[in-house]
């Protein structure tokens, strides 16, 4: 059966067709040609006449004619366009003409740096290319001889500001005729990652020009919402934008399939995992080669093991299943990719199940299938990954398995967000204070800064100030006007790329024999959280069990061990409005951006079984407050409107009152209960038990039934805490936090940890009316609160079709967040309030 076949089999297929939410067919579309340049070196012609290539792509002849013009360029088009040609030509092209000529690579993965090499290598003759990589597994005995010989450096901005920048006179002869920094995958420069990268990029112009060069800049992007944007603030000078897809491609299918609804009151669906086993097993049966890509490593690991243990005529076939279906995330060795990228070349493995690892631009040939499991977390990730089947004219299909996340079953209701013009923007802020601190420090150990001197596009006066600050902190001194760098250590050394936080904390941990090793490390803000004591840490499919944490040291004490279960912080969190820098009326009341000051205390922990979730309970913590300055976005309800939900039924955050008489009440129910839990009989010792509202005391008209002694229990604080969650009422305002948590990262290239939430239900100094608060989990912040402030009317029009749409009776995972197992999920609540903040009617 051919893929074509398979297709029409699932549109007859009763348990599959009716769960597919949209099956978009793209018909082929033929390439759009132009003749090779005339301008084009002799040998560089030759050589592409010899590779078989006898006219370019449009967007590659655009890239030609403006890269030779002198321009920076962007190139924003589809996987396996030909990007790769789009930049190599005019670099090509320079360096056959001109044999001193240097060109600089970055690419943000090294399993990508070594793909682009093997492409390089083979052209290395014919314009003396001499390409080599120089990163952090670079032999130290082939480094001085790649300096010195190499005329196209592949590397990782990792390696660039760590190993290279910081010594640079070792690299003059390089910088001093560096003509082309490429730019692979600019998309992956986002957020901090992002903000940290503008900035390297800032230090290599800055060497560059002291050696006398001038380089221009080759960007390749996948499809997103603001590719110039992105790319002018990466490296802060004039872009030019090529998006228009000149290559040829064959009839492409993309289908959402949303696992059916198993429990229709809580909008239980199907497992996506096994569901997306069953579609690849249909797959792999009709000899279709296909990737399946999961979001986590130990999902790959799941769905590896059911795929393997499943009885497949191809496997059959060729004698050994896990041959037929590999894996392919972090953790597996270099030369186990490579064997898995060869085999799916030469057609050996049959499927490969990968993290997002296989996402970017490595050559793995043309699939003809791509299965996604759940949402990969942003559109032009979704694109890439789909992307991965179909090279050249042959049908391809991609599927996306839905899970129960409300950005999933939001995308499964709005498929037109796959198909329109994607609404992500990837957002950077070079001149996020911490950031751009430590950047100035690394940039003044590269190169005295002179009195007068910008930095990128910050003036010379902006810069003066922060290099005032650094002499003031004695890390810097200012002599004859310069300021040099005096501390004793390089300060590159000490900054992460991939994190705002100053301060990271060491994973130290022993091998069997007691020798001590480093797992890794965490940043100072996640510490508290991440590797408190009694937690389970996971790195590379391996769990940790984290016996101690210093914070003074920074060092958190790890054991190995096999655990049956994963920990879950309980967190307690207040926020503060530091400044208030934009405000606007809105429907139901008004919105707000500002500097916030949140405060947040780790009080403990649950443990959680793997796979059933259940909770085999929870111990308390005492560690410290930490205190993150950011900025957030809030929206606040007026008066009006609170009056309005209240007098439709449709508020509960109203602090219970439960009576003029309830102390003596509850002194009668614990001394009737004999002063012990009735839960785990646990006595009082010297903190009075609670007293709890078996049937929740909002469910009730008045106090006098909610308040009877029948539906009245004492508990101890812990066996309380349970029962709570069972019984749990969630108010609107949770529901409308939960909703609008899930849905943001949409707008913003951002994963969910990216952003936290709070709600104020009742009028504080702070938030005098209810509000629901959204703020960048980065000090200082980067930038997405301001976007969220700005896209509010359409980030609530998307909240309450999310909500509407969704078939659960009162709450779900995949909408406002399931209530209590006794409970009530607050959907109408949430609805409600929606509906008002849209002037929505019913």
């Amino acid at each position: 059966m051919s893929l074509a076949a398979l297709l029409e089999a699932w549109k007859r297929d009763p348990l599959t067709a009716e769960n597919f939410a949209t099956w978009r067919t793209l018909p082929p579309r033929p390439a759009s040609i132009q003749p090779l340049p005339d301008d084009l070196p002799a040998p560089v012609k030759q050589a592409l006449v010899a590779s078989g290539i006898h006219s370019l792509y449009s967007h590659q002849s655009q890239a030609w004619t403006h890269v030779r013009n002198g321009g920076n360029v962007i190139l924003a088009t589809g996987t396996a366009s030909g990007k790769t040609l789009a930049y190599n030509l005019p670099v090509f092209a320079a360096l056959a003409e001109n044999p001193a000529a240097r060109a600089l690579y970055l690419f943000p993965t090294k399993a990508l740096t070594q793909d682009q090499l093997n492409t390089l290598n083979l052209q290395r003759t014919t314009f003396n290319l001499q390409p080599s990589i120089y990163d952090g597994d670079t032999p130290q005995k082939d480094r001085s001889a790649i300096r010195r010989q190499a005329r196209i450096v592949l590397t990782n901005p990792d390696m660039l500001h760590t190993g290279i920048l910081p010594h640079h006179t070792n690299w003059a002869e390089f910088f001093s005729n560096l003509k082309f920094i490429v730019i692979d995958e600019a998309h992956t420069y986002r957020g901090v990652f992002g903000s940290h990268v503008a900035n390297v990029l800032r230090r290599v112009q800055r060497v560059a020009k002291f050696y006398g060069a001038k380089p221009q800049f080759i960007l390749a992007s996948a499809t997103i919402g603001n590719p110039r944007e992105l790319a002018e603030k990466l490296i802060e000078a004039p872009v030019h934008l090529i998006d228009e897809d000149g290559s040829a491609r064959g009839p492409r299918h993309f289908i959402i399939y949303n696992p059916p609804v198993v429990d229709e009151s809580i909008g239980l669906r199907k497992s996506s995992l096994l569901e997306a086993v069953r579609l690849t097993q249909d797959l792999i049966e009709q000899n279709v080669q296909t990737v399946v890509f999961a979001r986590s490593r130990r999902s790959v690991e799941i769905i590896l093991t059911y795929l393997q243990s499943l009885p497949s005529p191809v496997s059959e076939k060729m004698g050994e299943g896990r041959v037929g279906v590999r894996g392919y995330r972090s953790g597996y060795l270099p030369s186990q990719r490579r064997e898995i990228e060869q085999g799916l070349r030469n057609g050996s493995v049959k499927a490969v199940v990968a993290t997002n690892a296989l996402e970017l631009g490595i050559d793995i040939g043309g699939l003809g299938a791509a299965v996604l499991v759940g949402y990969p977390g942003s559109i032009s990730s979704a694109w890439q990954q789909s992307g991965r089947a179909g090279r050249g004219l042959e049908p391809a299909a991609a599927v996306l398995v839905a899970s129960a996340n409300p950005i999933d079953q939001f995308l499964a209701h709005h498929p037109e967000y796959f198909f329109g013009r994607s609404p992500e923007q990837a957002l950077v802020n070079p001149d996020h204070l911490l950031i751009l601190l430590e950047h100035l420090r690394c940039a003044m150990f590269e190169l005295p800064f002179q009195k007068g001197e910008g930095f990128g596009h910050l003036s010379a006066a902006q810069v003066e100030d922060f290099l005032q600050f650094l002499v003031g902190n004695h890390e810097a001194h200012f002599s004859d006007d310069k300021f040099f760098w005096m501390a004793d250590q390089y300060p590159a050394a000490n900054i992460s790329l991939r994190s705002a936080s100053p301060q990271g904390v060491v994973l130290q941990a022993q091998d069997e024999e007691g020798r001590p090793f480093t797992v890794g490390t965490v940043d100072g803000e996640s510490a508290v959280w991440m590797v408190h004591p009694g937690a389970v840490y996971l790195h590379e499919a391996q769990s940790f069990f984290v016996e101690a944490l210093d914070l003074e040291q920074n060092i958190a004490r790890l054991r190995p061990a096999t655990m049956d279960y994963y920990t879950e912080p309980m967190r307690g969190t207040t926020v503060q409005v530091l400044a208030q820098s934009d405000l606007a009326a809105i429907p139901g009341g008004e919105k707000n951006w500002g500097e916030l000051q949140v405060t947040t205390q780790v009080t403990g922990f649950q443990k959680r079984r793997w796979f059933t979730h259940e909770n085999l309970g929870q111990e308390a913590l005492d560690l410290p407050p930490t205190d993150l300055q950011t900025t957030g976005y809030w929206l606040s309800l007026s008066e009006q409107t609170v009056e309005r939900l209240r007098d439709a039924g449709a508020w509960t955050n109203d602090p219970n009152d439960y009576g003029p008489g309830w102390t003596k009440i509850r002194e009668r129910v614990r001394a009737r209960d004999g002063f012990k839990c009735q839960v785990c009989g646990a006595p009082e010792n010297g903190r009075q038990h609670d007293v709890h509202h078996k049937v929740p005391f909002k469910a009730f008209v008045s106090r006098e039934e909610a308040n009877c002694l029948e539906n009245l229990t004492t508990l101890c604080s812990s066996c309380h805490r349970k029962v709570e969650a069972n019984v749990r009422m969630r108010s609107g305002l949770a529901g409308l936090s939960y909703v609008l948590g899930n849905l943001a990262p949409l707008f913003l290239m951002c994963d969910s940890g990216d952003l936290g939430t709070h709600v104020e239900p009742s009028p504080t100094e702070d938030f005098p009316n209810p509000s629901v608060v959204l703020y960048d989990l980065v000090p200082a912040g980067i930038g997405f609160s301001q976007r969220l402030f700005d896209i509010h009317a359409e980030l609530m029009q998307r909240a309450l079709e999310l909500v509407t749409q969704c078939e659960c009776t009162d709450g779900c995972p995949s909408c406002v967040g399931p209530g209590g197992e006794n409970g009530y999920g607050g959907k109408q609540e949430t609805l409600a309030i929606l509906r008002e903040l849209t002037q929505t009617m019913e």
